[in-house]
């Protein structure tokens, strides 16, 4: 995968804190890294399904699409260091902020993301 670090699929734990979904991932030195400007409601969805998600879920994405994949976002534009994506599934648009740029060499035109319970 061009776009990506390492491996082509990746993993956070997105949770609640203080009414805001964010996420640690201590290897790029991420904590408490909140989503914002529309993106939270997409989480909202994506998670509607799985009890208890605000104490913590599995998020995995990636650059390319992958087995049982949920849904996908498309990127619009770059604003403040960050991109706007755009899910055709919800009708939203979400920005996702420069940290993004710790998991791809360059912002993807899509993202596919899956979310999963902690225990399953």
């Amino acid at each position: 995968m061009s776009q990506g670090l390492g491996n082509s699929i990746r993993v956070i734990f997105p949770y609640l804190h203080h009414d805001t979904w964010v996420f640690d991932d201590e290897s790029v030195g991420l904590v408490r890294e909140p989503f914002v400007s529309g993106i939270p409601e997409m989480i909202n969805k994506l998670v509607a399904d799985i009890p208890g998600a605000e104490m913590g879920f599995r998020l995995v994405f990636s650059s390319s699409p992958f087995p049982r994949f949920s849904t996908r976002v498309i990127r619009r534009r770059t604003e403040y260091g960050g991109n706007w994506y755009y899910s055709d599934e919800y009708d939203a648009e979400g920005w996702l902020c420069p940290a993004l740029l710790k998991y791809f060499t360059e912002a993807p035109e899509e993202i596919y993301v899956r979310a999963e319970p902690l225990v399953s």
